[in-house]
């Protein structure tokens, strides 16, 4: 075969023979073709490209609490570091179980049978949606949704449909959930506190999803990885309710509730009959989880009640902090009940959509927020909406909101 002259003057590769130069197109499967970049990365770097405070990913700027890193410190010490049993250490089932027990006001659940520990919540998401949705399943979300959510669907290659959530209460649309309900619909994938808005979905909501599901032979994923950052109402798990735990997978982690995101230790419980689809797909994603970190995770779920009271206590200040200093700039601000996270309209502010908005706030102010349009299947949906995160400690917040009402006043 004859080289062209300039690819015989390319660099040559380990091997000695010629490189080719000529930028080869991406390969992505198709199923994964539609999602780019996630948002959070994309945003994230523009923060540091631009030297601006991150208020967009929600992970903490402060670490999580010494009882439970030295529980860590400990389990590597005492050789816990070898592969641990894919379902999960004993001791961390039977804590999952124990602290789930306790929140639902006494719903058992067998450790060794209904409880999988995994690598995040992400991956029991996962692990959930590859192991007991079929291709062609029907599946309903609430919109805005987090970003996993559709992709895991998509890989799972189910159907998806959206209810989508209004401000300013972000009411569930009941009317609107019954009518698109069909003999196809497999599953409701939700999430209470709710990422991005911050809504708490109600007992009266919880009741006619309930409801709806048992009558449709529908299953529940109901992710609840924020359920101890509940500020106006008590979270409702809805395996907790008459009739719903036989058809229902609660989805939560470790990383939330202490500060330690980059531990990704989470957990399905689910009751036999779904977990064993499950631990099928869990056993061909990561197998098992950090063996050392499982056992700090088993310490931290034992924590005294103050621990959670205190916890609330210091984000509701935060969250203060956050909230008077988005009205104070002229942000519509939305209520919050649960997560860490505000919801705001920006259109006030005179930006076309959320994405130029942030676009501009980071490079012009030096604060991230992100775009919500990224959450829902249709993004014109959310154009108007910014979403901010509260997990930072308070001098970093009020560093932001100073920026804010430097920039944005000027603005208006």
């Amino acid at each position: 075969m004859m080289v062209s002259s300039s690819a015989s003057t390319a660099p040559p590769t380990h091997d000695g023979s010629a490189q080719n130069t000529t930028p080869q197109p991406v390969q992505v499967a198709r199923r994964l073709e539609k999602f780019k970049t996630t948002i959070f990365t994309q945003m994230s770097s523009l923060a540091i490209k631009h030297g601006a405070i991150n208020l967009g990913q929600g992970f903490p700027n402060f670490d999580g609490p010494e009882f439970v890193k030295e529980a860590a410190i400990r389990a590597i010490r005492d050789g816990n570091n070898q592969y641990a049993r894919g379902c999960g250490i004993p001791d961390l089932n039977s804590a999952v179980a124990e602290r789930f027990k306790k929140d639902t006001a006494g719903l058992v659940v067998d450790p060794e049978k209904e409880v999988t520990i995994t690598s995040g919540c992400t991956e029991a998401i996962a692990a959930t949606m590859l192991g007991l949705i079929n291709p062609g399943d029907e599946v309903i979300l609430f919109a805005p949704f987090y970003d996993s959510y559709e992709a895991t669907l998509s890989m799972a290659g189910a159907s998806i449909k959206c209810v989508t959530l209004r401000p300013p209460e972000f009411s569930v649309p009941l009317d609107e959930l019954r009518s698109i309900i069909s003999k196809n619909t497999r599953a409701i994938l939700m999430n209470t506190p709710h990422n991005p808005t911050g809504k708490m979905f109600t007992r009266e909501e919880l009741n006619a999803i309930s409801t709806l599901c048992i009558a449709n032979d529908v299953l529940v994923f109901s992710d609840e990885v924020y359920d101890k950052l509940a500020f106006e109402m008590d979270h409702i798990s809805i395996a907790s309710l008459p009739g719903m735990y036989e058809r229902t997978v609660t989805l939560n982690s470790l990383g939330k509730t202490f500060s330690l995101t980059g531990w990704k230790i989470g957990w399905a419980i689910a009751p036999p009959h779904l977990t064993w689809g499950i631990r099928q797909a869990h056993s061909f994603l990561t197998f098992a989880t950090s063996t050392p970190m499982q056992h700090a995770a088993a310490t931290a779920l034992r924590a005294p009640d103050s621990y959670y009271k205190e916890l609330r206590r210091d984000y509701m200040a935060k969250k203060a902090i956050l909230v008077e200093g988005l009205k104070s700039v002229g942000f519509i601000v939305y209520p919050s009940s649960g997560t860490y996270f505000v919801v705001v309209d920006h259109t006030p502010l005179g930006l076309v959509n959320d994405v130029a908005f942030c676009e501009y706030l980071i490079k012009e102010v030096g604060v991230v927020g992100i775009p919500t349009s990224v959450f829902y299947l249709n993004p014109e949906d959310g154009k108007n909406l910014v979403r901010f995160t509260f997990c930072k400690d308070e001098e970093t917040l009020r560093t932001a909101m100073e920026r804010m009402k430097k920039k944005l006043l000027k603005k208006q």
